[in-house]
This record gives C-alpha cells, structure tokens and sequence, in this order.
C-alpha cells in the first residue's frame, strides 16, 4: 500500500497583557497624594534644570500576576515619598561607607493606608509575605531602579509599599501609599521602584 499523509495546522499566542480598570486608576489619579506628588515630581525635575539644584524624586510601578497567566499592568501608582532616614542614611554612607549602601532592593508590600510621610520608618502594617529580592537596574544615567516580585498565599487587599536595605529590618528609602489592589492566593504583584536624582545639568 502506498499513500500519502498531509497534516496542516496553525498555533495561535494570545498575550494575557491588559491595563487596570479605568476605574480604579481614576481612583488612584484622584488621591491627593497621586497628583501632588506627580505635581511635585514634574516641579522638582523643572527646578533642578532651572537652578543647578539636586532634587530626588521616587516613582513605583505595578503589575498584577495572576497564576491563569494574566498580567494587569496597573502602571504608574504613586509618586511618595523619598524618607528623611534614607536621607540621613545618605549621609552617614558618605562617611563612613557600608556594605548595606548598595542593598536597597529588597521590596515589602502592606495593607496600611495611612498617607506616606517623609518621617516613615516602616510600612504601617505588613501583608506577612516575605520581602521580594529585587532585580537592580539603572533606568537612566541618573535612574536608580529596583524591581521585585512579591507572591501572595492569601486573600487580601495590597494598599502600600516599601522598599528596604535588609530582607527583614534595614532602612526604609521610599513608602509609597495606592487605591488597593486586590490579590489571592497564588498572585504575584511585581513592584518596580525608580529613583531619580537631578543634578540640574
């Protein structure tokens, strides 16, 4: 017997990529702590060009993973705030040198929603995941960024964020305060954190 086979087909890839709800980033955008610090961070950026004068601004990102093989791209978050401790951590780095000064990587996510404030030490109120180990990058010649990936084993609603020097205590650079964003277990929210530092050149 002698015959032939043809066999034909096609694979189709579907990206599971989509952006938040309108509604929650109409949310967000509304708080006063989103435009203000969007307001400041253009302002800041503006002097420094102006005047010669060095300004730091912080800016986190999200992106929701769902174990489906989604991805909610929630974009821009919140733009608060750069602490007085990393300030001061700053400036004991520069004079005496640790090995902790290069260790801002390590992400927290919370529950907490009270309003970022520069005298922050902590998150107010851990949403007892262990701390990411971020990925550190530079964005720009000027750009500091770390991205981590957060995963979740419960129910809960993820209100803020901060990122730390230590996997467990360390110095708290940046608490960034957003609408919440709600994960179950078997979630991943990926934090990207990106720190400017305008020099006014």
């Amino acid at each position: 017997m002698i015959g032939n086979l043809h066999m034909a087909g096609g694979v189709t890839v579907r990206k599971l990529y989509k952006s938040a709800p309108v509604a929650w980033r109409v949310r967000n955008a509304l708080r006063t702590a989103y435009w203000r610090g969007w307001l400041y961070t253009k302002a800041a950026i503006a002097f420094s060009w102006l005047t010669g004068i060095p300004t730091l601004t912080g800016q986190l990102s999200l992106k929701l993973r769902r174990p489906d093989g989604w991805t909610i791209d929630y974009g821009v978050v919140g733009y608060r705030v750069v602490t007085t401790a990393f300030v001061n951590f700053v400036t004991d780095q520069l004079q005496t040198e640790t090995s902790v000064f290069g260790d801002f990587k390590y992400h927290d996510g919370g529950v907490g929603v009270t309003a970022e404030n520069a005298a922050d030490t902590t998150i107010e109120t851990t949403d007892g995941e262990a701390r990411a180990t971020g990925t550190q990058t530079e964005s720009a010649a000027n750009a500091y960024r770390s991205v981590g990936t957060v995963s979740y084993t419960t129910t809960k609603a993820v209100t803020e964020h901060g990122l730390f020097n230590d996997a467990t205590t360390g110095t708290l650079m940046d608490r960034t305060v957003f609408s919440a964003v709600n994960v179950v277990n078997g979630d991943a929210v990926e934090f990207t954190y990106t720190l400017t530092l305008s020099s006014g050149g």
